[in-house]
């Protein structure tokens, strides 16, 4: 690239990024940068809206004191909601209630802000070690020559192995100073906190799929195919970039027991050494922690994939669309039979009429309107009234109780004997009113996202009865729960 493409590019990016969230967030006043890395930390992500409000008035009131450039007509909740119309904060309904969270940009911001902040140096030998090994291991996974990656993991093993002499001749095994394990936990937890980011962005960007398919659903001049197309292209994009990575990467842990099993058991040795005691609390909570909130913030995208999921499927099996598709189709046999009719004559372009030679004898013959021979048109008549004991719903199948799902295969599990419980099992448990199409769909959706694999040699039948009061039959591969849901 030229030094001046290069140049024309990066003040493109500079203009975009004075009308980020970042750049409003840096440019703040001071004590709201202040007040907004006090309340959202690593291990509190997300406040209650009472809460927030409650806390930033009580900070406004010590503010004003020593800061008159604070304006006083302005309440928390004025401030709240600049914040979330600037992009600083988000303001989701989570659990039927609405929340403060700092969006992906703000996160990130929050952490240049705390590595601007503190002396204390990144480069140490725990990350140089992880840089080493993560360079060799590129050079190996990258290497075509197979006799290279057979000597290369020969030396390996031949290193391992004078290892495990040395530790079995009685030597004591060289471990870390306090110092430097204090600095490869922290190092860790650095690594960690990049994480929540990635995941705030792919669930923002699923949800904004979730909107444009929304829009395109009410939107009457938007075809229904363009529609769903335009998702799932956006969608596509969404998995290319380093955050959907990110979420396809960690998808592929939390469905691997093995990894997750390693996970645990690396975490759990580690919480028990004794420079543990040397963090701060916060970090040995977030230390502890970890897995259980990277898990929650899946669950928060795979959520998001899941209202996606059906609002597309009901939008493909929305009446409207079967009514236009059948009508799409009844005007296009329609065309075929005209075009194809003999009986029509061939029409010429030319309107069959000379305007040069009037066929009117007489000036009556032009119709000359008269205002005295008007008469007015009856009045419409009287419109009718209707009550609300006249608006009828057309019946729909019920969305599933995730919640209630949830429990029952939580109450399943502890009932069986062999620790595993089958999907049809937890079908047939539940009442009547919810052994319905959508709620096979969710068990099938809680056990998948729970890693749960499906048994295609083994099918269930699971019969379900639909609103007219006819008996269907769903068959599906086989699928168990052994663990508990997300």
């Amino acid at each position: 690239m030229q030094p001046s493409h290069r140049a024309n590019s990066l003040w493109l990016q500079s203009q975009q990024f004075k009308s980020s969230a970042a750049y409003r967030l840096l440019t703040a006043q001071p004590w709201a940068v202040a007040f907004i890395r006090a309340e959202f930390t690593a291990d509190r992500s997300r406040i209650a809206l009472e809460l927030f409000h409650a806390s930033l008035d009580s900070f406004l009131k010590q503010a004003r004191k020593s800061d008159d450039q604070i304006p006083a007509s302005y309440s928390a909740q004025d401030f709240a909601e600049t914040w979330v119309k600037q992009g600083i904060l988000a303001r989701p309904l989570i659990d039927g209630r609405f929340v403060y969270e700092p969006s992906a940009q703000t996160l990130r911001t929050l952490r240049f802000l705390a590595d601007f902040s503190t002396d204390d140096s990144h480069l140490n030998s725990s990350r140089l070690n992880t840089l080493l090994s993560s360079l060799e291991s590129l050079a190996h996974e990258t290497d075509p020559d197979p006799e290279a990656r057979i000597r290369a993991l020969e030396s390996q093993i031949a290193l391992r192995q004078a290892q495990i002499d040395q530790l079995r001749s009685g030597d004591d095994p060289a471990v870390l100073s306090r110092t430097t394990a204090l600095s490869a936990t922290r190092s860790v937890l650095d690594l960690a906190s990049s994480l929540p980011a990635d995941f705030r962005r792919m669930r923002d960007g699923v949800q904004d799929m979730l909107h444009s398919l929304r829009e395109g659903i009410l939107d009457a001049s938007t075809a229904k195919g363009v529609a769903v197309g335009q998702v799932l292209e956006a969608d596509r994009q969404l998995r290319s970039t380093a955050e959907g990575e990110t979420f396809s990467g960690f998808t592929e842990f939390l469905n691997s027991p093995e990894a997750q099993q390693r996970f645990r058991a690396a975490l759990a040795e580690v919480l028990e050494r004794d420079f543990v005691d040397d963090l701060e609390t916060p970090e040995r909570q977030i230390l502890t922690n970890l897995l259980r909130e990277l898990r929650r913030q899946a669950a928060e995208v795979h959520a998001s994939y899941g209202k996606l999921s059906e609002s597309l499927h009901a939008f493909v099996q929305s009446e409207d669309y079967k009514q236009a598709e059948l009508l799409r189709q009844a005007v296009r046999e329609a065309e075929l039979a005209i075009s194809k009719s003999t009986s029509l004559k061939p029409r010429s372009g030319l309107a069959p009429m000379e305007l040069f030679a009037p066929q009117f004898v007489t000036l009556a013959g032009l119709g000359i309107y008269d205002p005295s021979e008007h008469v007015a048109p009856p009045p419409l008549a009287q419109a009718p009234e209707f009550s609300e004991a006249d608006i009828v719903r057309n019946p729909s199948t019920p969305q599933a109780d995730m919640q209630l799902l949830r429990e029952s295969i939580t109450r399943q599990l502890g009932q069986s004997g062999s620790g595993s419980v089958r999907l049809d099992d937890v079908f047939e448990s539940l009442d009547a009113e919810q052994r319905h199409l959508n709620t096979i769909r969710a068990l099938v959706e809680i056990g998948r996202t729970n890693g749960e694999p499906l048994n295609e040699s083994d099918l269930l039948s699971i019969e379900f009865q639909q609103l007219d009061g006819s008996q269907r039959t769903a068959i599906l591969p086989a699928l168990s729960f052994t663990k508990e849901p997300l």
